[in-house]
């Protein structure tokens, strides 16, 4: 006797093939930039280049955001205002899928860097 089928019915459908949608980046950027003042990002990663920046979206008084949907390796970048003045010290890196929120610095000093971590 056939061993019952428990809600199947007819032949059994190839599972169908999923890709992997490349998880959203977002870099955030806690930073004044002064009234009428810009703030860019340049780098390697997806839509971005270090010849000319994209710029980034201002959400707040003091907060920058930049999601990118498309990374699949790590992202590096720098920000600038006006898409002219570097920030200072290093790229900041941050993997795809990743949340990173930065307080970079125009005046000399470092600035600082910090991942979150996913909800």
């Amino acid at each position: 006797m056939p061993r019952p089928t428990k809600g199947r019915t007819g032949p059994r459908q190839p599972m169908k093939k999923t890709t992997a949608k490349p998880a959203l980046t977002t870099i955030s950027a806690q930073i004044d930039a002064g009234f009428g003042n810009s703030l860019y990002i340049r780098g390697d990663g997806p839509g971005l280049s270090w010849e000319k920046g994209i710029a980034m979206n201002c959400v707040a008084d003091d907060k920058w955001v930049v999601t990118l949907s498309d990374a699949t390796t790590t992202v590096t970048f720098k920000l600038l205002l006006h898409d002219v003045t570097w920030c200072d010290g290093n790229d900041y890196v941050v993997a795809p899928g990743e949340t990173i929120a930065i307080v970079p610095s125009f005046d000399g000093s470092e600035g600082a860097a910090g991942t979150i971590p996913p909800f």
